[in-house]
């Protein structure tokens, strides 16, 4: 994790996530760069009389003006925190294919849910979807970042739970690991594989210690469980696998990727 990228909602002030994002990367001594998306204000009014555009169009230059020169004094804080090396970034355009640009050279995005209440999720899903990195994505209510001791790893065999396990190694390491196995579902595709693959011997392999504990829930369940199992070893950080069924499915039936993202009270790791 030596290039993290952070979303940042208000160029005028620190969001949850650029505070999280910056001491997690002075913890890792990693660089950081915050982009801060505007829109374009011809994808939002574009059949507005021409006056009215032409205001409009005043305002955002404005508005870009204004985000840009915020970048002196984030790269000014981010030095007081211990981090050296950040970049401050402002996109004309929309949020997702900007952050997916800037993801393509970074290790790891850091996300917040901004000030909706719990049962709204502002763009976050679909942010992670077009990301194409592992996400963090900070608690509802914001989040101190404390270093990672204690992680829980919701595990059901499937490609994005692996990723995501892959993607949280470095946070791993040295720390208290639980792995919540969950029951797995077609994870070889038609395959079989002799020995099959152990994602426990995987992790020791990796000097990681686990400590194992079955999970059973019913599909719509599993975000509750994998939560309440999370709390009661008192995890700091969950990391899971995001929309394992499409986007389209979990919003309409439920899924265990919107109830973690709704209610969880501590950073999460996902990765699609």
């Amino acid at each position: 994790m030596k290039d993290i990228l952070i979303h940042v909602r208000d160029f005028e002030s620190r969001t949850p996530a650029a505070h999280f994002g910056v001491r997690l990367a002075a913890k890792f001594g990693a660089s950081v760069t915050a982009v801060y998306a505007c829109g374009e204000a011809g994808y939002v009014a574009p059949t507005l009389r021409p006056e009215l555009m032409a205001a409009i169009m005043e305002n955002m230059r404005q508005l870009v003006k204004d985000a840009v020169q915020s970048r002196q004094e984030f790269v000014k804080w981010a030095a007081t925190l211990g981090v050296p090396q950040s970049e401050w970034l402002v996109a004309e355009g929309d949020t997702a294919d900007a952050l997916a640009q800037a993801a393509t050279r970074h290790d790891l995005l850091v996300l917040d849910h901004g000030d909706e209440e719990r049962g709204s999720f502002w763009d976050v899903p679909g942010l992670i979807l077009e990301a194409g990195v592992p996400c963090i994505v900070v608690p509802h209510h914001g989040a101190h970042f404390v270093p990672f001791e204690r992680v829980a790893i919701g595990w059901n065999g499937s490609p994005e739970a692996m990723r995501a396990v892959h993607s949280a190694l470095p946070f791993m390491q040295g720390k208290q690991v639980l792995l919540l196995w969950g029951e797995e579902r077609g994870k070889y595709q038609g395959l079989e594989w002799d020995p099959p693959f152990n994602i426990r011997a995987y992790l020791e392999h990796r000097g990681i210690t686990v400590e194992q504990r079955m999970v059973a829930a019913k599909r719509d369940d599993v975000g509750t469980v994998l939560l309440e199992e999370a709390m009661r070893f008192r995890a700091d950080l969950l990391v899971m696998g995001a929309y394992g069924r499409t986007r389209f499915s979990e919003w309409m039936l439920g899924g265990a990727t919107r109830h973690v993202l709704a209610w969880s009270d501590i950073p999460v790791l996902l990765r699609h």
